[in-house]
């Protein structure tokens, strides 16, 4: 399952502002979205990274992708970024 990948990764950005950022900086190796977060929030982030070419994970919950990438909340968003 994807959420390993969030627990192993190296650097990882949190949420939908920070993930944006790195989508647009070309810095993002893969995002993972929850597919229970806002639509709205959500579809911004999945057509840039049509765009940019950066592959997308849907996961089931916000509450289980927050605590792959370790914080006590839900996480709508996160990316993995490319090693600098």
């Amino acid at each position: 399952m994807s959420y390993e990948k969030v627990e192993w990764a190296k650097e990882l950005t949190i949420g939908i502002n920070q993930t944006t950022k790195v989508v647009e900086h070309d810095q993002a190796m893969e995002v993972f979205l929850a597919k229970d977060a806002d639509k709205r929030l959500i579809q911004k982030i999945a057509l840039l990274c049509k765009e940019k070419g950066v592959p997308i994970n849907y996961v089931d919950s916000m509450k289980r992708l927050g605590k792959a990438c370790g914080i006590q909340v839900g996480a709508a968003a996160c990316a993995i970024k490319k090693s600098s």
